[in-house]
């Protein structure tokens, strides 16, 4: 519970500063050394990569950036073997492994120069490095201009796109294999970053997001890195943020997909928690379902798909790289589910096994359907001491109602369906959202 409610705060907090998270670095206020380079002077990167633990790091020349705000310092402060063994005074390419399959490479953070790579894990170079590229990643070409990992879900298998010109190398981590493609619409990278599943193309001072698999270029590009990426005086938008009260917070959806990825919905935006060591950030509900155009009333996840409930139509998608709206949708309520009016929740509980029965909240009442049931109807109604419920979530920990400001918690569904009399709500508090008590 603590951890979608922190999630949120932040997220709400990001989406309307529309800047990076300033988690990550030292203090924003502080003396910087004249004679290091200062990257909100417009700086070209040379490789930029998340390491284990998620810090980011911006590497030029012989230095980096650690995190989004900050001073520079030198490489080997952070990477020793860099330049005191090497002497290698810059790299090329830098991206983090993923691949859960091989615990001896994931998480590992490999660094390009000329035609070598070094990997490093806990920011200490691994024996036998630095090697041949052509040893390790067997096809790819010698003096890369960037890389960046693309874990499966987001591109076919587990893989690292190497840039070079506007050529982009596939390198497929199983089969070590690769394909060579030309994405003439993105700029020259000379620098990649994956971030919360986007990638961003950053090319002098500037940055383009694109698409993985098709390096498609959606939106208004290019943007100044300065304005997201960083902490700079006169940049960002959206100016200083305050929270809301802890009295004024309202979620709207929350849930949880097959593969564990968390989401929550409030008004226009969707939070996601990729991995937390990453950061947190908010997006607009059409950047990842372009069709849900007004925010959400309900969402639940079934079988690989999200199911998003607006008014009296049902949205449904399939999961993957990317969501894609299944054909013949959306559809009324009464055709895909079997129920009419509005809906004020939905939560479906897949904690111990999978479960086929979505739990939809109308008023004072749960109404349970069956969805494997052709047609689909309702096969359970009970009713709730509870009324104007905004959002439901169901976990291995139990199922929270939310209210507002509060939550009223039951261990389990048989719970729920039996209390003729709620449980205490619970304040949302500063500690578990980030907002201001009063």
């Amino acid at each position: 519970m603590e951890l979608f409610t922190t999630t949120l705060c932040l997220c709400l907090v990001l989406v309307l500063t529309d800047a990076v998270p300033l988690d990550q670095g030292a203090p924003a206020a502080q003396d910087v050394d004249a004679s290091l380079p200062n990257r909100c002077d417009g700086i070209e990167f040379d490789a930029i990569t998340p390491d284990e633990k998620g810090i980011a790091f911006f590497f030029k020349g012989a230095h980096l950036w650690k995190g989004f705000r900050g001073p520079a310092q030198l490489s080997n402060e952070s990477f020793q073997e860099l330049d005191d063994i090497h002497d290698i005074g810059h790299v090329d390419a830098a991206f983090r492994m993923h691949n859960e399959e091989n615990p001896d490479d994931h998480d590992h953070v490999y660094f390009f120069l000329d035609d070598k790579v070094f990997s490093y894990y806990d920011h200490k170079l691994e024996a036998g490095y630095p090697k041949d590229i052509k040893e390790d990643f067997p096809g790819v070409p010698s003096h890369l201009d960037a890389a960046v990992e693309c874990p499966k879900r987001e591109c076919p298998a587990d893989s690292v796109i190497f840039f070079k010109g506007h050529d982009i190398h596939l390198y497929d981590i199983t089969t070590k294999t690769v394909k060579t493609k030309s994405w003439p619409q993105l700029p020259a990278c000379t620098s990649a970053f994956r971030w919360l599943e986007h990638y961003y193309c950053f090319h002098g001072h500037n940055f383009t997001r694109f698409n993985p698999i098709s390096g498609e270029v959606n939106g208004t590009y290019p943007k100044d890195a300065r304005d997201y990426f960083m902490s700079c005086p006169g940049f960002g938008h959206g100016g200083r943020y305050q929270p809301p009260n802890c009295s004024e917070m309202k979620l709207d959806a929350m849930t949880t997909d097959d593969t564990g990825r968390n989401y929550m919905f409030a008004g226009p935006i969707y939070m996601r928690l990729d991995v937390l060591r990453d950061g947190l950030h908010a997006f607009p509900i059409t950047r990842m379902w372009k069709e849900v155009t007004n925010g959400v009333d309900a969402v639940f996840s079934y079988s690989d798909k999200i199911y998003m409930i607006k008014d009296d139509q049902v949205y449904i998608y399939k999961a993957g790289a990317h969501y894609t709206l299944v054909e013949g949708y959306p559809k009324t309520l009464k055709e895909e589910l079997g129920i009419e009016g509005h809906v004020d929740a939905a939560f479906l509980c897949n904690t111990y096994g999978i479960e086929h029965t979505v739990h939809v909240i109308q008023g004072r009442k749960v109404l349970s359907v069956d969805l494997t049931a052709t047609p689909r109807t309702t096969t359970q109604e009970i009713p709730i001491p509870l009324s104007e419920i905004d959002a439901a979530h169901c976990n291995e920990l139990g199922i929270d109602l939310f209210k507002g400001s509060e939550y009223y918690h039951y261990q389990s569904f048989e719970l729920l369906s039996t209390f003729q009399i709620a449980p205490l709500p619970q304040k949302i508090t500063s500690s578990m959202m980030g907002c201001q008590d009063e």
